[in-house]
């Protein structure tokens, strides 16, 4: 790619990027959302995490995993959320998590 077309292509992806985050205060009126809506919304959050995260546990190489019980990720996943369930910090999850995948990986390997 040259050098103008590569300078058209960011102009280009910054317009329609400005442009789409821009869309809603470009409007006089205040844009209201319905109610089913904004219950949706609440949601967003959660499944942008598991859309990220289920791959990741589920997943070896671009394949499904063979061996899942030999796999440092499950073990690290169920202890990080049986501690959120009983404690409900997000910190202690993340440290419970990889306090958990540390060890495994880097002592057995795995």
């Amino acid at each position: 790619m040259s050098t103008p077309e590569l300078l058209l292509t960011f102009a280009g992806l910054t317009v329609i990027t400005v442009v789409a985050r821009c869309f809603f205060f470009l409007s006089e009126r205040e844009l209201v959302l319905p109610d089913w809506a904004k219950r949706g919304l609440r949601y967003a959050p959660l499944a942008a995490l598991a859309a990220v995260v289920a791959p990741e546990l589920v997943m070896n190489q671009g394949g499904l995993m063979t061996e899942p019980w030999r796999d440092a990720r499950i073990y690290a996943a169920v202890a990080a959320t049986l501690y959120f369930f009983w404690r409900r910090g997000i910190l202690g999850t993340i440290l419970t998590g990889m306090a958990v995948l540390l060890p495994l990986r880097l002592g057995l390997g795995w």
